[in-house]
């Protein structure tokens, strides 16, 4: 194995979003789809509501896997967790080789002031409508959408109660940002200040569309990591040639 890389998925989604990457990536990569507690193959544990917890409990639950060469992936909620976890790795000594940010904006100690959670459920199907990624049988079916409500309500609170301790100094670690052109919950303005929360940005790349980008066809997404973490590790190993 070269290297595993974990993919976090976004607020109400689950690993199924990101099912056929694995076979996107090289054949030597271990690539690992995480669940939150309550969502996919962990839907029998307990959800957990707060972003600093559901951290922890990632760390402890991947604990003997983050060895050797190690990078984190995240798109949306899933960006928070992986920026919060590359923090605490990095406080241990063990930072990843890579952290890849999708469609999540630069972090705002006072929170970003967003409360799409507490709207009307006509109000919260309208937002999520807009930002696209829920199927429209979901919105649209009244079983259906009491049945996933509670799940994307949670994991919308979890995003928009989160509070991140400012960065003191630019992480080591080697950062990608990727995000939509109109993506109007992380739109371009928003994702250009993580380039002074690393010391190692390798930038911003931008692709046509909204919030899920990627979801027509993620091969472009998918070719871009790919080549990021590529330079990531010829940057943790001067051998590697450039």
């Amino acid at each position: 194995m070269e290297l595993r890389l974990f993919v976090f998925h976004h607020a109400g989604g689950s690993h199924l979003a990101y099912r056929d990457w694995p076979g996107r990536f090289p054949a030597d990569w271990d690539v690992r789809l995480l669940d939150a507690p309550g969502r996919g193959l962990e839907s029998d544990r307990p959800a957990i509501g707060d972003a600093l917890r559901l951290v922890s409990w990632f760390r402890t639950e991947l604990d003997a896997e983050l060895t050797g060469p190690v990078a984190l992936f995240g798109h949306s909620m899933g960006g928070l967790i992986a920026y919060e976890l590359t923090r605490a790795l990095l406080a241990e000594g063990r930072p990843p080789v890579w952290l890849g940010l999708s469609a999540r904006s630069v972090p705002r100690p006072g929170g970003d002031g967003t409360r799409r959670h507490l709207l009307s459920d006509e109000g919260l199907r309208r937002e999520l409508a807009l930002m696209g990624g829920t199927p429209a049988e979901v919105l649209d079916n009244p079983e259906l959408w009491e049945l996933f409500s509670p799940a994307i309500r949670d994991d919308l609170r979890l995003v928009e109660t989160w509070r991140p301790l400012p960065d003191p100094v630019p992480m080591p670690v080697p950062l990608s940002v990727y995000g939509g052109t109109h993506d109007p919950v992380a739109p371009p303005d928003r994702l250009t200040g993580w380039a002074g929360h690393s010391t190692r940005h390798l930038g911003l790349r931008l692709f046509d569309g909204g919030h899920f980008y990627f979801q027509p066809d993620p091969a472009q997404l998918t070719a871009h990591i790919a080549a990021d973490i590529r330079a990531a590790l010829a940057l943790s190993d001067p051998a590697v040639p450039r």
